[in-house]
């Protein structure tokens, strides 16, 4: 397609260029023309825009916020997955780490630009909707580090650990100690909604019942609240408190004030791993949670801190499971051909820092978790996560 401006551009410096030669054309000495400007570069065919193939490696973007107040996070899981790449000494995968901190949605156009055929990310469950709506475009599958049930579909996987998970293997281990009541303390949102469908849905299939459950507001007034009705009521053998070691050691000191309900156990969710208030309240002590097994993290933990001079978080292990997921998938991936997404939903799993793990075809993961309990300045585990997955 033609430049009209730019022919017009030329014709006007043929012209002046000729008027300036008549206008020394009576001198003694004419000087040399000037040397004419180099034509302008070729315009990039089709085939030079085309998103670029790489035929001897995989290429992988991790989306990861890598600024603003996740930033800590985002790096430990960028730092775990490459430490995944080195200790595995993986020579045909190639991984890129893309900032979504300011725009996860650019991150992920800039990720698909660039070649990849898969994306691991990103982290925040606000983020997922704009990265799976990029990628599937693309077609280019996402498995995400977040916990957000909704977000799962064909070709987005959510690897983060679920709140149904951790409830479901209480409940279960609850029912063997011969607890059949429950109640709970809910915090409104998201994930209050979940745990508590989780809660509802556990119990009601170990062929117990739920009697009572109070939301509130992840605040100090309403949390004395919600305690204070939940102490009114009669009839249950456990109460779960789904929030973070902080507010769950609140609503559990609370709760035992005056000596209320000695016999009724408290239970915890995945959220409550590697909290310091657990084992330095009173008021825990016996309680139950299950999460995912702490076995392989020591070790990770250390090599970790060897290398980048500080301790992991501990969501840090998603990234370099996703990368070993991505390895023992590779096994039958061709490079430069689409990442067979098929392949994740595997029912024998996957075997990671975390234990062992598999996807669902609904896009869920599923974990082997272990029941914890928690004593005065420690959590021991009373239940050990299965080796395998039975079926």
């Amino acid at each position: 397609m033609f430049d009209v401006h730019a022919i017009t551009r030329k014709n006007r410096r043929n012209f002046l260029a000729a008027a300036a030669m008549a206008l020394l054309a009576g001198c003694a000495v004419v000087p040399k023309a000037p040397t004419a400007a180099p034509p302008p570069p070729p315009r990039p065919k089709p085939a030079d825009s085309a998103i670029p193939v790489d035929k001897e490696r995989h290429r992988i973007a991790l989306l990861v916020p890598l600024s603003g107040s996740n930033a800590g996070v985002g790096q430990s899981i960028a730092n775990a997955a490459n430490m995944a790449l080195m200790d595995t000494a993986a020579k045909d995968l190639r991984l890129t780490t893309y900032d979504t901190s300011t725009d996860a949605a650019d991150a992920a156009r800039r990720a698909i630009a660039d070649g990849n055929t898969l994306i691991l990310g990103p982290l925040l469950a606000d983020d997922v909707p704009a990265v799976s709506a990029v990628a599937k475009g693309a077609k280019v599958p996402v498995i995400s580090f977040s916990n957000d049930q909704a977000a799962a579909s064909r070709d987005v996987f959510i690897m983060g650990n679920l709140p149904g998970e951790s409830v479901s293997r209480t409940v279960a281990y609850a029912r063997t100690r011969g607890i059949t009541t429950f109640a709970a303390l809910v915090p409104r949102g998201d994930y209050g909604q979940r745990t508590s469908s989780a809660l509802l849905a556990a119990v009601r299939d170990a062929g117990g019942s739920v009697v009572a459950m109070e939301p509130y507001d992840r605040s100090a007034v309403s949390l004395k609240a919600a305690v204070a009705k939940i102490k009114a009521k009669d009839g249950y053998g456990a109460l779960l408190i789904a929030d973070g070691g902080s507010l769950s050691a609140r609503a559990a000191t609370q709760f035992r004030t005056g000596g209320s309900r000695p016999a009724v156990r408290l239970l915890g969710t995945e959220l409550w791993s590697g909290e310091r208030e657990l084992t330095t309240t009173p008021a825990l002590k016996g309680a139950w949670f299950a999460t995912v097994s702490d076995n392989r993290f020591a070790q990770f933990s250390k090599s970790y801190r060897n290398r980048f001079g500080a301790a992991p978080f501990r969501i840090a292990t998603l990234g370099y499971d996703a990368v070993l997921l991505t390895l023992r998938v590779a096994r039958d991936w061709k490079p430069g051909k689409a990442f067979p997404a098929a392949q994740i939903v595997d029912s024998s799993g996957f075997l990671g820092l975390d234990g062992p793990f598999r996807f669902g075809r609904d896009g869920l993961v599923e974990r082997s978790l272990e029941v914890r309990e928690v004593e005065t300045g420690a959590v021991t585990v009373v239940s050990a996560a299965p080796a395998k997955f039975e079926d």
